[in-house]
């Protein structure tokens, strides 16, 4: 392992998990991560990591077999990151907030081999894995609370496989063009897909967005987005491959823990998106906050509301605040550089290092400055595709004006200034933002459909300063209405993650119709269809 780690230090970072193995080499005794107030070194993650590593090469996890992370923000969730990448399979995290029925289509749709999960998900993950051949066995870390029946898989403990397997000697072979991860994110179809992620594109992307961060190996980075989100994800990879130091919570649920944390562990970054920002004016306007120790605020997933930006640079004084846009397709596409954020307020900046974009209109031209035009995306940090999904893929990945190349078509029109500054003008998929993530309404709409109160339903996205978008669902019932909006809600919440159960049911009587007979989403959104609720 030694020699291994010693050709990191004389050549550049080719695979994703060299970043945390060059750090461990470096500073094998500094703190890697505070999660929840606890402290581990980079030496510990090395060591757990390989330990997990080899428990996983033992059980027949191979180069490109596919290994689900269904965990909190946690210590074994981080190790089995690094675990998986090591032992030359391709990770994705699945949110936590997972239900059954989701988590049951991505370990089936992916062909995931194990599945590594925390006991207190048991109830979701036990009748998910029912039936899947393909999954061979499960790591689960915490104590069971009850006697769990699998069928004949081997359920292994996550603190025994730490304390009993042997290492790896060394990790295993890939290259730089094999997949690192799947990352599953919301379709219009309403099935998650699954981008595919090489080692080669996930390296570049992450240093990418640290040379325009302008982070070093003495930050301190905040982590409280989930690790299924890649805007969360991100934020481990950056840190490891920097030599920095991650503060983990599981989440910005209880406010005013993470601002004692923060405080603590003198954080210098701040990633969020705005509804964390939102909650985090609202306090400061009952109770003035500051955090004189970050020195960078950066925001994603939805535009930043300007009317924020006041109360944010008196939050962190000595922060600069990075605005950008960004897709999981490829990570990130754009950056304000935060000395501009007052001169160009609704502008998302320019092609972040190493990459380039332009804007199509629909004859296929060049659109000129200020024309409308669809934004394309070139560079290393596009996805290979979505895995499984050749047809979805071709949709996205278009010829490039060289040859050979394939750019990223997103779908969103944009506007582009004189001095190449963009700026968004909307989406041209059904997919809502909301929170910071993508949802597809056509996902929701299948789950309001399974109740038997329910005639009809059509959900969108209505704007909301907080949320980016609010979600509505139109529901028309088939015969009685008593409290159809809480049951549409209640059943919302049992099969889905918090942040795609509708804020708002409207009960209304018909729902607007195309000349072709299809339910007219653009009249419900335009004419403000819920007036006439019933």
């Amino acid at each position: 392992m030694q020699a291994y780690t010693r050709k990191l230090m004389n050549r550049p970072q080719w695979l994703l998990r060299e970043g945390m193995l060059a750090s461990a080499s470096r500073y094998p005794d500094k703190i890697a991560l505070v999660i929840e107030g606890q402290p581990y070194r980079y030496g510990e993650l090395q060591d757990a990591a390989m330990r997990l590593a080899g428990r996983l090469r033992e059980e027949g996890v191979r180069p490109g077999d596919r290994v689900a992370i269904y965990m909190d923000n946690t210590w074994p969730c981080i190790v089995s990151i690094y675990a998986v990448l090591l032992a030359g399979g391709v990770f994705f995290v699945v949110n936590p907030q997972t239900k059954m029925e989701k988590l049951r289509y991505v370990l089936e749709d992916s062909g995931a081999r194990a599945l590594l999960t925390d006991w207190h998900l048991a109830g979701n993950f036990i009748p998910a894995v029912e039936g899947l051949d393909a999954l061979r066995f499960l790591v689960v870390s915490g104590e069971p609370r009850e006697s769990v029946e699998t069928g004949n898989r081997l359920v292994l403990a996550f603190a025994t496989v730490l304390a009993e397997s042997d290492p790896l000697s060394e990790p295993v072979n890939v290259v730089p063009t094999d997949l690192a991860a799947l990352i599953y994110t919301s379709g219009s179809t309403g099935d998650p897909k699954g981008v595919m992620q090489t080692h080669q594109s996930m390296v570049f992307a992450a240093w990418s967005l640290i040379e325009y961060l302008r982070l070093s190996a003495s930050d301190r980075i905040l982590l409280v987005l989930p690790l299924a989100f890649d805007y969360g994800l991100y934020q481990l990879l950056m840190a490891m491959k920097l030599g920095a130091t991650l503060i983990v919570e599981r989440s910005f649920t209880f406010p005013a823990r993470i601002y004692e944390r923060m405080r603590q562990e003198e954080v210098t970054v701040f990633p969020a998106v705005p509804t964390i920002f939102s909650m985090l004016v609202s306090g400061h306007r009952k109770q003035a906050l500051t955090f004189p120790s970050v020195r960078r605020v950066t925001n994603t997933a939805a535009a930043l509301p300007e009317a924020l930006l006041a109360d944010l640079k008196e939050i962190f004084p000595n922060a600069l605040i990075y605005k950008m846009y960004g897709l999981t397709e490829c990570k990130r596409v754009s950056y304000l550089e935060p000395e501009l954020i007052d001169e160009k307020p609704d502008s998302v900046g320019k092609a972040i290092p190493g990459t380039e974009v332009f804007l199509l209109k629909e004859n296929g031209e060049l659109a000129g400055p200020g024309e409308e035009g669809i934004l394309h995306v070139r560079g290393p940090h596009v996805m290979l595709g979505y895995w499984r999904k050749p047809e979805l893929s071709e949709k996205m990945l278009k010829p490039g004006r060289l040859p050979g190349e394939r750019v990223l078509c997103t779908h969103d029109l944009f506007r582009m200034d004189e001095e190449g500054f963009l700026y968004f003008v909307s989406r041209t998929d059904d997919i809502i933002k909301t929170r910071g993530e993508k949802v597809s309404p056509v996902e929701v709409e299948n789950t309001i459909m399974q109740m038997e109160a329910v005639k009809e339903v059509a959900v969108i996205g209505v704007a909301d300063e907080t949320l980016g978008s609010a979600l509505h669902a139109f529901v028309v019932p088939e015969s009685e209405t008593g409290s159809l909006d809480k049951r549409v809600r209640k059943h919302c919440a049992e099969r889905l993650e918090n942040f795609m159960v509708p804020q708002k049911v409207h009960v209304v009587t018909q729902l607007p119709r195309s000349a072709n007979g299809k339910i007219d989403k653009k009249r419900i959104i335009e004419e403000e269809w819920w007036h006439d609720e019933i």
